[in-house]
């Protein structure tokens, strides 16, 4: 594969947290293990200077800041929510519990359980994203998990009144002015005040990326998100316009979002790279998107479009956007990848706002071994057995004594001796010994 770089990146991609990240996250989590809502609350004080007497609003306190967001924004919420909701309950309905007989009298079976309690992060700082709330809280709603705890950050020290509006709608059971690490560490350890919860989900900033991390194994997680990631692949009919406008779309996430243009065509990856300096000279998060684009842009042309995908599988970027005149080639060609925008007519920002499917998928690579978050993520998938023919126990229990004793597991292979000798009578000399 012969690859031409028209622009590189200024830098490397960062492949994760710094040591000064986590440890400031470690000693955070430790203070809080041990001291519970006192710390919290410090926290809380010295990186969001935010002490209220309840970090947990009440009802009337949350239709209070319902009562605050436009009537407009109420509506688009709902309407976001709908679509999240409706694939959410369409992936739910493919999950299937079963139970096979592959045996006379032997009975397998799984049952898809949801998990009891879950924390839905939802970012604040820079962007309130309360579309967050509809893909974290909503999500787990739809798989049937009972009890959810939502946290998001004040920003500037005001109540993020949308934000609340959506992790009401999507259906929190307690939502917590609470962010960074301290939130984590409070929802994954429990407080006085903050109930333990058995899973969390959501994206944010490096510390909050990094405490999941640490705390991972005494809760579960959804996956670690790294800063956002485009790839476009476009051939040689993809309009430069278009592919400038959606590369910066997820470049003004922040100032190290990697934006990656694939394509066919030395003359539209030379327009779109003309297109987005023309269009961050007024664009109102220029500083971002430029500072990403400079940093972390790409522009590739490669010979063909199965090299594009080729290519694009490498990358396994977040968002991979497809610009060409048959899109839904990508379906087969492509393996690694968060998700997929199949043509013109759709974009990466529809998925993250509300077209509806999740936009908390895997960075940094990580789709080349993950999906993203989905009704799935939420559930157990947990097995049982049942045998219920007497033959059938006994046979069992012959082949488990066998397979025990060549791993030399011989408590094993008495669980399956005794089966053997109850209901075919086999003859064992520790039974007899022992039962004298």
């Amino acid at each position: 594969m012969v690859v031409r770089h028209i622009k590189t990146a200024g830098l490397a991609a960062n492949a994760g947290s710094s040591q000064k990240v986590s440890d400031i996250v470690k000693g955070v989590i430790e203070d809080i293990r041990a001291n519970g809502d006192q710390a919290v609350r410090s926290y809380s004080e010295k990186f969001d200077k935010w002490s209220p007497s309840s970090f947990k609003l009440s009802e009337n306190q949350i239709q209070e800041c319902i009562s605050k967001v436009p009537e407009q924004t109420i509506a688009d919420i709902k309407e976001a929510q709908k679509n999240v909701r409706t694939f959410a309950e369409a992936q739910r309905a493919s999950i299937k519990d079963f139970e096979i007989e592959i045996q006379p009298g032997v009975f397998l079976g799984q049952r898809n359980n949801p998990i009891s309690t879950a924390g839905a992060y939802i970012p604040g700082g820079r962007y309130p994203l309360l579309a967050s709330a509809h893909m974290t809280i909503l999500t787990a709603k739809v798989a049937g998990v009972k009890h959810v705890v939502a946290c998001t950050p004040p920003i500037s020290g005001q109540v993020p009144n949308a934000t609340v509006a959506a992790a009401h709608f999507a259906g929190a059971d307690e939502i917590f002015l609470l962010g960074g690490t301290q939130a984590i560490a409070a929802m994954a350890l429990g407080t006085e005040s903050i109930k333990k919860v058995d899973f969390i989900a959501g994206p944010g900033n490096p510390f909050v990326a990094e405490a999941k991390r640490q705390l991972f194994g005494e809760i579960g997680i959804d996956l670690l998100a790294g800063p956002t990631e485009i790839l476009i692949v476009a051939d040689e009919h993809a309009d430069p316009f278009t592919v400038a406008t959606d590369l910066l779309s997820q470049a003004e996430h922040g100032p190290d979002s990697p934006a990656i243009l694939i394509t066919t065509s030395e003359e539209v990856a030379q327009k779109t790279i003309k297109y987005i300096d023309r269009i961050l000279k007024d664009m109102p998060t220029a500083e971002l998107a430029g500072t990403s684009w400079r940093d972390y842009g790409e522009a590739v042309v490669v010979d063909n479009l199965d090299e594009a995908y080729e290519l694009a599988d490498v990358y396994s970027s977040e968002h991979v956007q497809i610009l060409t005149q048959k899109p839904r080639e990508a379906l087969e060609k492509m393996r690694n990848y968060g998700a997929l925008f199949l043509g013109e007519k759709t974009c990466v920002s529809y998925g993250d706002k509300c077209i509806g499917t999740n936009h908390v998928l895997p960075t940094r690579k990580a789709g080349k071994y993950t999906g993203g978050l989905w009704v799935g993520k939420y559930l157990k998938t947990q097995t049982y057995q049942e045998v219920v023919d007497e033959k059938a126990s006994g046979e069992i229990g012959r082949l488990c004594g066998r397979c025990s004793r060549a791993e030399n597991f011989e408590g094993h292979a008495r669980s399956g001796d005794l089966r053997a000798q109850l209901y075919l009578q086999d003859s064992y000399p520790w039974i007899d010994e022992a039962k004298r």
